[in-house]
C-alpha cells in the first residue's frame, strides 16, 4: 500500500491535489489536504507533481 504524506506546515489548502487526484484520495479538513482514502491511491503522483508548495510526498512500498 502506498504512503501519502502531507507536510501540514507547507500545505496551503489550495485544493489542487483534490482536483487532480483521479482516485479522490484527499479531503480538505481545517484548510489542510488530508489523505483519507490512501487505499485508493494508484501512485500516479499527480498530487506530488502538481502541489505548488511541494507539501506532498508519495512513497510506494513496492
Amino acid at each position: 500500500m502506498p504512503k501519502v504524506i502531507v507536510d501540514e506546515d507547507l500545505c496551503t489548502g489550495c485544493g489542487i491535489c483534490i482536483d487532480e487526484c483521479p482516485s479522490e484520495v484527499f479531503d480538505l479538513e481545517d484548510d489542510i489536504a488530508r489523505p483519507v482514502r490512501v487505499d485508493d491511491c494508484t501512485v500516479c503522483r499527480l498530487c506530488e507533481m502538481d502541489c505548488p508548495s511541494e507539501a506532498i510526498v508519495v512513497e510506494d512500498d513496492e
